[in-house]
């Protein structure tokens, strides 16, 4: 049997999809399991030979280049070669573990006999494209995501503790970029304004950190990131900024012992690999989107914040009210 899983992205829906599918594979390893995913998280998947242990293979949907230039011929080249690629591999069933149109219509691009979806998926035109219709169930996403595949399948499935791949290239990189241990990462950024603390206070975190001696890092998105300077000038120099890509990140985590970040792809990332973690939330309701891993965790979250999802730039009132204090005794109690 072969399957085909879409969650394109972002970063913190990957992992999330990847306990249910991660359990599909201990159940049944003779399976053939492959994914959909953009580019940019594909090394969540693979490693830079393409194999990964969990998955056999991974498409690329090159979606920056279809929002950036949508009428143009690179697009259109894009898109029917990865319905080319799709298309030749005849998978027996294709699950769309994102529901939104994009996600619908690759999946339906893959000529499956079977192609199933939640039945009120994110965006309910993606449904117009699904030969089966199947209920969420479950209250996390991923108690949903792993619950839509049992369903799918008709194999009993709970979410798996998930394996990331291995990048030699990149676990020497962050052997090298750690100084000491133990390692803090703040990681201030997050899909949108509500969801950030904000940044000084970041900074003064890595203050405090500093009196106990750890090498306190800031993940940044590129090397002008303007969120992660600003809390490397709040910490006076108690936090550097970290940049690095996805394999590289994915490594860095595996030597974190700290972690403090909003409901973020990095946040999701750190729980995965069960790095010890306080995690900040506003308009997001950790009960569906909180960190998911075998690591401890603190959740914090002040009765102010209204489960909206709302995409403001303004960060959410609630989360501003979390102070440096409570998360400098999270901190203290995680260690």
């Amino acid at each position: 049997m072969k399957i085909l899983i879409v969650r394109v992205g972002a970063m913190g829906d990957v992992l999330h999809a990847l306990p249910g599918v991660a359990a599909l594979r201990k159940a049944r390893p003779d399976l053939k399991i492959d994914w959909v995913a953009d580019p940019r998280w594909a090394p969540l998947l693979v490693d830079a030979q393409g194999t990964g242990p969990i998955v056999n293979r991974v498409h690329l949907a090159e979606t920056r280049v279809w929002s950036k230039s949508p009428a143009s011929s690179a697009t259109l080249r894009s898109i029917l070669e990865l319905r080319g690629a799709l298309r030749k591999e005849h998978y027996d069933l294709v699950v769309d573990m994102q529901g939104t149109l994009r996600s619908g219509v690759i999946g339906w691009m893959a000529g499956a006999p079977q192609f199933v979806g939640y039945s009120d998926p994110r965006e309910s035109l993606a449904a117009w494209f699904y030969s089966r219709r199947l209920t969420r169930k479950g209250t996390h996403v991923v108690e949903q995501g792993a619950a839509l595949l049992s369903q799918a399948t008709g194999i009993e499935l709970s979410p798996a503790d998930v394996v990331l791949p291995r990048d030699p290239t990149a676990e020497a990189w962050a052997e090298a970029a750690v100084r000491s241990r133990p390692l803090l990462m703040l990681a201030p950024g997050a899909g949108w304004g509500a969801k950030q603390w904000p940044a000084e206070r970041f900074g003064d975190v890595a203050r405090e950190a500093s009196l106990k001696q750890s090498d306190c890092v800031v993940n940044a998105r590129s090397a002008d990131d303007v969120l992660a300077a600003r809390v490397v000038s709040a910490s006076d120099g108690a936090a550097r900024t970290m940049v690095c890509d996805i394999a590289q990140l994915v490594a860095l985590m595996r030597r974190t012992d700290l972690f403090v970040g909003g409901d973020s792809g990095p946040m999701h990332l750190a729980a995965a690999q069960a790095v010890p973690l306080v995690a900040l939330f506003g308009p997001t309701d950790p009960e569906r989107n909180g960190p998911w891993g075998p690591g401890a965790k603190t959740i914090l979250r002040d009765p102010a914040s209204g489960t909206s999802y709302k995409r403001t730039d303004t960060v959410d009132p609630g989360l501003a009210n979390i102070s440096v204090k409570a998360v400098v005794e999270a901190l203290s109690r995680l260690i």
